[in-house]
């Protein structure tokens, strides 16, 4: 039985849906194009740019695709992006402006690990909702081949010391040595483990498919099949209606098309070790990319000529226990936008689930499909169900595509909003996790003309 505060924001929740899907055309938000540049390895493709400049790649790509829309229409920029650059720290302004958009539509970045481009984007959704904006462009970029790494606390402490310091003449400057060691001359990178815990995600999503199950031969022959899906998709075309040629080319260099589960057998643990069942192979890998997506009231779509293509009927975002329950926020989230939205498992016809590790989402499925889990741990009276896997990820995922933190949200929405349209399909269900034990899920629907 809910509280009367859940049962308040359970109502207020099935309400905005509500609004969603039924505002008057002149404030119902939709999705109108959503584009990326091709997802590359980190230190291969894109090892000479910025991040700024992979979110400007996306944002012209994203603009030079609807010629209908004049950037001066833009009313505002939502951008994410996770290891910042402090040159940059607001790159949603830089990677606008180096765009084209003109400089009095304001943009803010965004922050939120592995779904900052859906926080961008539902954002943006929001903003038209509230009246407050008609055109939003919104998704993210990042780079793991330009890490802004710094030096030692010590070392930084005596260099913003420095200038007092050199007044007093060489004996002032020789005493800012006083203390240092030689680990202090050592550079600091960004670190991925999480900050409250100190465990990185994949020790923590190895815990993960320990706890429900999740066998190393299961892992490797997901993580096989999003190469296999991801190559065969690319193969067939299927991809070159939503990424931006670079150089001359869509092709996305993590996939490894000859991917097989007796392949990926013979890598060794990569986190817990030695007998772990994540390895380099069914996590995923470091990514440099950027995407964006055109998001615009209906009103404001129709006159400018655009068509619509799918909305979103239900969205969340929801926080969960980070040392116990990291990952599993998609589960979480999915059970809440289903709710909202008045749907079960069963009337989802596209899942694009992120994967960051192939043990997440397979955790995240079991999840779903435990009565157990379900009514201990969401307080349901009975499992959400199961995931079809005819359904879910065809065209590969974040194991074989990549996943560059900040823009990952769109490409999810993006596929899954082409292949509703390409299959047939009403409802799309996006789901990701993310550092902290943050989760989003959305119900995307199909737009018809």
């Amino acid at each position: 039985m809910m509280s009367s505060s859940s049962s308040g924001r359970f109502l207020a929740r099935r309400l905005l849906s509500s609004v969603a899907s039924s505002a008057p055309s002149s404030r119902k938000p939709v999705f109108v194009d959503g584009a990326r540049i091709p997802f590359a390895m980190s230190s291969t493709l894109y090892k000479d740019l910025m991040a700024v400049d992979l979110g400007k790649l996306a944002l012209a790509g994203l603009l030079h695709r609807n010629p209908e829309l004049k950037p001066a229409e833009i009313d505002y920029v939502l951008y994410g992006t996770v290891i910042q650059e402090s040159r940059t720290s607001n790159i949603a302004r830089e990677a606008a402006m180096a765009a084209s958009i003109p400089a009095n539509v304001p943009a803010h970045t965004i922050s939120q690990a592995c779904i900052s481009a859906n926080q961008a984007m539902c954002g943006g959704v929001e903003k038209i909702l509230a009246g407050r904006a008609e055109v939003v462009v919104a998704g993210g970029c990042e780079t793991f081949s330009d890490l802004p790494i710094r030096f030692s606390r010590g070392i930084r402490q005596r260099l913003i010391a420095f200038p007092k310091a050199s007044k007093k003449g060489p004996m002032g400057i020789l005493g800012l040595l006083k203390g240092l060691g030689t680990k202090d001359l050592a550079p600091e990178t960004p670190a991925i483990a999480n900050y409250t815990t100190g465990e990185v995600m994949g020790h923590s999503s190895d815990r993960l498919a320990g706890r429900f199950g999740i066998s190393r031969e299961e892992q490797d022959a997901f993580a096989a099949r999003s190469h296999v899906n991801a190559a065969r998709a690319h193969k067939d075309g299927l991809y070159k209606e939503e990424i931006i040629p670079f150089n001359g080319t869509t092709e996305e260099n993590g996939i490894k098309a000859d991917s097989t589960p007796e392949k990926l057998a013979k890598l060794k643990p990569a986190f817990v070790k030695p007998h772990g069942t994540h390895t380099a192979a069914n996590s995923s890998f470091l990514s440099d990319g950027a995407s964006a997506a055109l998001i615009m009231s209906e009103a404001k779509a129709k006159e400018m000529g655009l068509t619509p293509r799918s909305f979103f009927k239900s969205w969340a975002f929801v926080a969960v226990d980070p040392f116990e329950d990291l990952l599993l926020g998609p589960a979480f989230g999915i059970a809440r936008v289903l709710d909202d939205a008045g749907l079960t498992l069963k009337d989802i016809d596209v899942f694009e689930i992120h994967e960051a590790f192939a043990g997440q989402v397979l955790s995240n499925l079991a999840a779903m499909d435990s009565d157990k889990f379900c009514k201990e741990s969401m307080g349901r009276s009975g499992k959400l169900g199961a995931v079809p896997m005819e359904k879910l990820n065809t065209l590969g995922g974040s194991l074989s595509l990549g996943h560059p933190f900040g823009a990952t949200g769109t490409r999810l929405v993006t596929t899954a909003t082409n292949r509703l349209h390409r299959e047939g399909g009403r409802f799309a269900l996006v789901a990701a996790c993310a550092d902290g034990g943050i989760g989003h899920a959305a119900v995307i629907e199909r737009y018809d003309a």
